[in-house]
């Protein structure tokens, strides 16, 4: 005999539960960690130094790598626990197994267009490492061993976010197919290759700055902003 069909009371239920937890993840994605450990430890915002991006590579150029962790594993838990609740919530109470990826994909959503900061967020590599590792452990050490590799190699963040953003959605693929897990993840790797437009310039003109570089003060770049205009060249004096 086949499954009954959940009854009308169960499927509003079922219904209410997948707003909540995604709303939830969002919310808890929006809370910009680099900012909030900056602030709690009296440093610079890093919207205003490096890169000008609320992540933990920019906070590290501050110089304390005690924040720069807390950034890295604060962002990562908040992709990670939205989609544990949601995991819990299918094996317990018996809701979709399509929300943990859903919850994962609305935290890494938060973080880069989160609430609280006007909607100017983060990158999100470390949010999307946590949603990864969250959903398929495998999976999320695919993505975190190619980001250490090419970072260990070329010493460049964002070529190791690029690298990993292309590593994710070929071994979901190649997993699980394609399902709903598959689609949110490659949804956040384009997202996260968008996100890295201006660097993927930088790297091609060789102007990108590497891991463990320091911050520049009053030096960042609007979002956006083409690099690709050349400069005028330096006047010369006779």
């Amino acid at each position: 005999m086949g499954v009954p069909p959940p009854s009308p009371q169960e499927a509003d239920i079922s219904m209410t539960a997948f707003a909540l937890v995604v709303l939830f993840a969002y919310l808890l994605g929006s809370l910009s960690f680099a900012i909030i450990i900056s602030r709690g430890l009296h440093l610079g915002d890093p919207r205003t130094y490096g890169s000008g991006n609320p992540g933990a590579t920019n906070v590290l150029r501050s110089g304390h790598r005690g924040a720069a962790a807390l950034t890295l594993l604060f962002d990562a838990l908040k992709g990670m626990v939205p989609v544990w609740l949601a995991q819990h919530g299918a094996s317990a109470w018996g809701w979709d197994a399509n929300l943990a990826p859903m919850a994962g994909l609305a935290a890494f959503l938060g973080h880069l267009w989160p609430v609280f900061f006007q909607f100017k967020g983060g990158k999100g590599v470390a949010t999307a490492a946590g949603v990864l590792l969250a959903l398929d452990v495998w999976l999320g050490l695919a993505a975190v061993l190619s980001w250490l590799f090419m970072a260990w190699c070329f010493r460049y963040s964002s070529l190791s976010a690029l690298t990993a953003a292309l590593v994710a959605p070929a071994q979901a693929l190649v997993v699980g197919g394609v399902n709903v897990a598959a689609c949110a993840v490659l949804a956040m790797s384009m997202l996260l290759i968008w996100r890295h437009r201006t660097n993927l310039v930088k790297l091609v003109q060789g102007t990108e700055s590497k891991l463990g570089a320091r911050k520049a003060a009053a030096q960042v770049e609007p979002e956006g902003a083409s690099t690709l205009t050349p400069k005028p060249p330096p006047s010369s004096s006779n």
